[in-house]
């Protein structure tokens, strides 16, 4: 009513019949886990006290941006990329090694490489 919020009020029919035309699946479960990724909240009235199971099949969603006419802040909804700082030192550090194991690996490679042409062409 507000324009803030979609409901689903059949999910069984919406994964059934919805879900199909617009995603490669039809997991409600996947859709919601897509919805959190894109900053979408499922709703929780307080007279449902977030723990008892509402009495209807009708699940609400909303986000900020998502505004009946409001149509130009659909774009502001974007999928939520991890940052860089929760990126752990030690794994910076132990790609570092990884790296450096790579490349040592790599001019052992080609020294041997290397040693293996001068052979070639003694013996020819």
């Amino acid at each position: 009513q507000s324009g803030n919020s979609f409901h689903v009020f059949d999910q069984g029919q919406f994964a059934k019949e919805v879900l199909p035309k617009y995603f490669k699946h039809n997991n409600m479960a996947s859709f919601v886990r897509q919805l959190n990724m894109y900053g979408f909240r499922k709703v929780v009235h307080i007279e449902q006290g977030g723990l008892v199971k509402p009495e209807k099949d009708d699940t609400e969603f909303q986000h900020p941006y998502f505004i009946r006419g409001q149509e130009h802040l659909l774009e502001n909804i974007k999928r939520k990329v991890n940052s860089v700082s929760s990126i752990k030192n030690e794994d910076i550090k132990v790609r570092q090694d990884n790296v450096t194991k790579l490349l040592t690996d790599i001019q052992v490679m080609k020294g041997k490489q290397e040693s293996m042409d001068s052979k070639l062409i003694a013996m020819k």
